[in-house]
C-alpha cells in the first residue's frame, strides 16, 4: 500500500505547479526560477468498482526561492479527506520537500514525512553528483531506539526525485509520438520511467476548455515505481508552460482522477522563501 500511495502522490505532483496560459512564444518553455511563488490545490477522487465516486485526498503544491541561496524549494503535500476518512477509516499524509539547483537542474536534497494511520516515517535523501550517488536515511520519530534504514544507489546527472521530475517533464519539447525516459529516485532507489506523448486533446478544467498533450508515463509493472497492474495518463496544456491540468490512474483500486481546484499565480518580485 505504501508504494501505491507514493505513486498516488507522484500523480498529484505530476499534476502540479503553474496553471495559467503562457505569455509569449510557445517555443519558450518554462524556466525553473519562474515557478517561485506559485500555489496550486488539487482534489483527488476515487471511482470504485461499483461506480461510486468520492473525494479521497487534497493536494497542495508550493514553489519558492530558498532563503539566502539561488535554490528552488518545492513543497508537495497530499492529505486524506472525505469518504476515505469517514467510512474507510484510513488516513494518510505525505509531505515532500525538494531542494533544486535551477542552474544545472540537479536535485540536491529530498525530505519526506510519510504518515499512514499510526505509522510515521521521516527521511532525507542527499544527492551527490560528483560521486554519482544518492544516500537515503529513514527514521521512525516514534521510536528513537529503532535503527535508521539506510540505502545508497548510483545516480546520473539526469536523476530526479519525485518532485523535480515534474519540472524536467514540463521543460521538454512535446509532440505526438515523442518518447523519452525520466530517472526517478524514491526512498534511495532509482527507477526508469519511460514516457510517451500519445495525443493532443481538449480537456475541461477550472481554467476553461484547453488543448492539452496526452502523456503516458509507464510507472506500473515489475521493476517500476509501482509493482502493480495499472495505467497512468497526464494531460498537459499545449503552451509554453506545459501545465498539467489533470491526471488519471486506473488500477485494481479503481479509477483515481486528480483535477485542479484552485490556483494562485506568482506576483512579480515575489517567490518568498519557505523553510527547509
Amino acid at each position: 500500500m505504501k508504494r501505491f500511495a507514493l505513486g498516488f502522490l507522484f500523480i498529484f505532483v505530476v499534476a502540479g505547479f503553474t496553471v495559467f496560459l503562457a505569455q509569449g512564444s510557445s517555443n519558450e518553455l518554462q524556466k525553473p526560477k519562474m515557478f517561485a511563488g506559485e500555489k496550486l490545490v488539487y482534489d483527488g477522487k476515487l471511482t470504485w468498482k461499483l461506480r461510486l465516486t468520492f473525494s479521497v485526498a487534497e493536494l497542495t503544491f508550493i514553489a519558492a526561492n530558498e532563503p539566502n541561496t539561488d535554490n528552488l524549494i518545492v513543497k508537495a503535500d497530499a492529505v486524506s479527506k472525505g469518504t476515505l476518512l469517514s467510512i474507510a477509516r484510513y488516513s494518510f499524509l505525505q509531505q515532500i520537500t525538494s531542494t533544486i539547483d535551477p542552474n544545472n537542474f540537479h536535485i540536491l536534497k529530498t525530505r519526506k514525512r510519510d504518515v499512514q494511520k499510526e505509522r510515521v516515517r521521516e527521511s532525507e535523501a542527499i544527492f551527490n553528483y560528483k560521486d554519482k550517488r544518492v544516500t537515503y536515511v529513514e527514521t521512525d520519530p516514534k521510536d528513537k531506539m529503532r535503527a535508521p534504514r539506510r540505502i545508497a544507489s548510483e545516480i546520473t546527472d539526469l536523476t530526479q526525485d519525485m518532485v523535480s521530475a515534474i519540472y524536467y517533464l514540463r521543460m521538454q519539447q512535446l509532440a505526438i509520438g515523442k518518447r523519452f525516459e525520466i530517472q526517478v529516485s524514491d526512498s534511495g532507489l532509482v527507477y526508469k520511467v519511460p514516457v510517451v506523448v500519445t495525443a493532443r486533446e481538449q480537456q475541461k478544467s477550472s481554467l476553461g476548455k484547453l488543448w492539452c498533450w496526452r502523456i503516458e508515463p509507464e510507472i506500473f509493472g515489475m521493476g517500476r515505481l509501482i509493482e502493480r497492474k495499472g495505467k497512468m495518463v497526464i494531460w498537459m496544456t499545449d503552451d509554453a508552460r506545459h501545465v498539467p491540468v489533470r491526471s488519471q490512474i486506473n488500477s485494481e483500486y479503481g479509477k483515481i482522477d486528480i483535477k485542479l481546484k484552485s490556483y494562485s499565480k506568482p506576483v512579480t518580485g515575489s517567490g518568498e522563501g519557505v523553510s527547509k
